[in-house]
């Protein structure tokens, strides 16, 4: 049944009311600070303990990654982080569903609105669009996330940062094995050697996995290898190079499903999906080098990557559509793209006024290039191959920024910081597909901006810490969302009435040390956006995008970790996000265009999330978890007529490991979705079919071993 747009604010108010009265009590009885955990982040690009830095940021450690699923989905530790939504939709061609604060939910596949880095080499492109699925959580040393007005300071379409940092090999020479398996066929293998010789410090990691899926038609397979050598020069300096490389062939597209094939069967694909055998094809590589110097007064770093990525994706647009016009560019999508980029800073750290101030300065440039080619699915009335050449055009996107951020240590008491960038980025095609009826699209497009960041951090007393931050974002449309021009869906010139939206955010914040080894994180946000984008009309198996006017991003977030008594330990965060359209609209979508009004939810945006964990570690062998999770309910589209409903899922895992002489043996057993709840787990926001949900799986177990040898 369609979910209704009644106001209900106690249910909306009452995870976060019972979080902060929790926070609350705990404050109550305990108000001395006492050791904080060493966490160490560079989010901000000066490395600090999470506790100083005026912004919410969080850091999951390898060992929580480890610990949270088969290493495959970064959707498997990031539920932990409040503010952050990583929806699995259970199909690997589309990848998976990421926002942050709101922003990034409208996308239907691929990342936007949130940007992505390994190793700071950005996995987004200019036009704000990354894959996650080239991120190896294998090798991972520890996820960074950073959300808020600080965010800005990474350029466009930087509604949250997700950096993920490769490890270091071992000391020791050392060699580890690992397999993996659970439901559905799945199953992981895995191979890690890392070590140091001489100066260099080495680690390579290469995987494969695959799965049956658990909807029809969703069988996936992945190879992926990454590697990282670290040479420590003679100067102090280090030259970092990393590599990796990620192979996906054949992955099938279930694709979404409508409430009442929900209902009837949640494991079935869509018959469009067999008939035209959805399925997508999916190669990247890369390689990166790092440089980094230590001078008597900071530090100098240059970074340069290159990489490619092809992409071959067969749709399930019908063959009597308007895929017959000469305009329509068809049902197959062939990509072939190259990347590449450098980003030179240098930190200079000195005093003022007697006081610690740093100054980081930098320059970086980003640029994509595409052969972009689009093709028929269907050869005469044979369903899902390769017909007619119908789109053939060479696309690029690149960025020019500079950046510029200070901190200064007014007193004991008080710190400031502040940051400007100004991004320029630019859209330039140049078409191949002229024919009568179809003529030459070729054009460009440039947006520019200057995003100011200022924050101030209050510390009261030892252990409390209390910051106001602000600033202004914007964020560029995508490739794909200026690719057609007219209401039909089914042109191929540019939408070149597309401009970026703005954003000014706003942060209150309190970071508090607790009695018992404890801290608490709180913050309240609220932002507004200006000509934020939206789809115009869903028609012809194709989206057009309008900018809609205003909207308003408001919300609270909480986390708690706390050391309970020896052995036993709790973490709790939660969130509540109000993403709203301010300004009314108009949006078609079979042919019905239907008035948006002013006040309804933007779609793909959980109201409410949070997250617990009790740890239960008696020694360094052993260690046990429970596991909860809430997802408050997700609309599904621009009016608010149908929605995913609200859930909360239990796990239980537990993990051993044993050392042998050379020889390290760590087991890990999970059980997901323990009460074996049937939820719809992302929807694909403004399907045009109104195939919105993507059901998951219920209950689920997963065992995984890994075998290390030191040499």
């Amino acid at each position: 049944m369609a979910a209704l747009n009644i106001p209900c604010f106690k249910p909306r108010f009452s995870v976060m009311t019972l979080a902060l009265g929790t926070v609350l009590t705990t404050l109550a009885h305990h108000t001395h600070a006492q050791a904080l955990p060493d966490v160490v982040v560079t989010a901000t690009r000066t490395p600090q303990a999470t506790f100083d830095v005026g912004a919410s940021v969080d850091a999951i450690s390898g060992q929580t990654l480890r610990s949270a699923g088969p290493l495959v989905n970064l959707s498997e530790a990031l539920t932990r982080v409040p503010g952050l939504s990583v929806l699995n939709r259970q199909n690997y061609a589309q990848d998976l569903q990421i926002s942050s604060r709101g922003f990034g939910a409208r996308a239907t596949f691929g990342v936007r609105g949130v940007r992505l880095y390994a190793d700071g080499i950005p996995l987004t492109m200019p036009d704000g669009q990354g894959q996650a699925s080239s991120i190896d959580l294998g090798s991972a040393q520890r996820i960074e996330v950073l959300r808020g007005p600080m965010s800005a300071l990474y350029g466009n379409a930087a509604g949250g940062v997700i950096q993920v940092f490769t490890e270091d090999g071992p000391p020791t020479p050392e060699v580890t094995m690992g397999y993996a398996v659970s439901r559905d066929g799945f199953h992981r293998e895995s191979l890690k050697l890392g070590g140091e010789a001489g100066q260099v410090n080495y680690l390579i990691n290469a995987s494969h996995f695959e799965t049956k899926g658990f909807r029809d038609h969703s069988g996936a397979q992945r190879d992926q290898v990454n590697a990282k050598l670290k040479w420590s020069l003679q100067d102090r300096s280090t030259l970092t190079v990393v590599g990796s490389y990620l192979n996906m062939p054949e992955v099938q597209d279930p694709l979404g499903l409508t409430k009442e094939e929900l209902a009837a069967n949640r494991q079935q694909a869509t018959d469009n999906a067999h008939l035209y055998n959805t399925r997508k094809d999916i190669a990247n590589s890369q390689l990166g080098v790092v440089y980094e110097k230590p001078l008597s007064f900071g530090e100098l770093r240059w970074l340069g990557y290159t990489g490619t990525r092809q992409a071959l994706q067969f749709q399930a647009i019908p063959a009597n559509s308007t895929q017959n016009a000469v305009a329509h560019p068809g049902g197959i999508i062939d990509l072939a793209r190259s990347f590449a980029g450098l980003d030179a800073r240098l930190t200079w750290r000195t005093q003022l006024a007697s006081r610690p101030f740093s100054l980081t300065g930098g320059v970086n440039v980003d640029q994509m290039d595409e052969h972009r080619q689009g093709f028929e699915n269907f050869v005469g009335t044979v369903l899902g191959v390769r017909g007619e050449l119908k789109r053939d055009e060479d696309n690029r996107a690149r960025n020019l920024d500079q950046y510029l951020q200070a901190q200064w240590d007014l007193s004991e008491q008080w710190v400031a910081a502040a940051g400007v960038r100004h991004s320029r980025v630019s859209f330039n095609s140049e078409d191949h597909y002229v024919v009568a009826g179809n003529g030459d699209d070729s054009g460009g497009m440039a947006f520019s901006a200057t995003t100011p960041v200022a924050s101030l951090m209050w510390k009261p007393v030892k252990g409390t810490h209390l910051y106001i931050t602000g600033g202004r974002s914007f964020e560029t449309p995508t490739l794909n969302e200026v690719a057609y021009q007219d209401t039909s869906g089914t042109a191929t010139g540019w939408n070149t009435g597309l401009k970026a939206s703005r954003g000014e955010h706003l942060e209150l914040g309190l970071k508090q040390a607790l009695a018992g080894k404890g801290l608490l994180n709180v913050s309240v946000f609220n932002t507004r956006t200006d000509d934020e984008i939206a789809v115009n009309v869903n028609a012809g198996g194709r989206a057009t995008y309008k900018n809609v006017g205003r909207t308003r991003r408001l919300g609270a977030e909480a986390a708690l970790q706390w050391q309970l008594a020896p052995g036993w330990s709790l973490y709790s965060s939660a969130a509540w996000t109000q993403a709203r359209y301010r300004d009314p609209f108009q949006s078609t979508a079979m042919g019905t265009t239907t008035t948006v009004p002013g006040g309804n939810d933007l779609p793909g945006v959980p109201d409410r999330t949070t997250f617990a964990e009790l740890l239960w570690r008696p020694s360094a062998a052993w260690h046990a978890a429970v596991e909860a999770r809430h997802t408050g309910r997700i609309w599904a589209n621009d009016p608010n007529t149908e929605a995913a409903a609200s859930y909360i899922l239990w796990a239980l895992r537990a993990g051993w490991v044993k050392t042998f002489g050379d020889w390290r043996v760590n087991t890990l057993l999970r059980i997901d979705n323990v009460t074996d709840q049937h939820v719809v787990g992302s929807v694909i926001v403004n399907e045009g079919n109104r195939r919105y949900y993507e059901p998951s799986p219920g209950r689920s177990a997963l065992f995984s071993v890994q075998v290390s040898k030191a040499f």
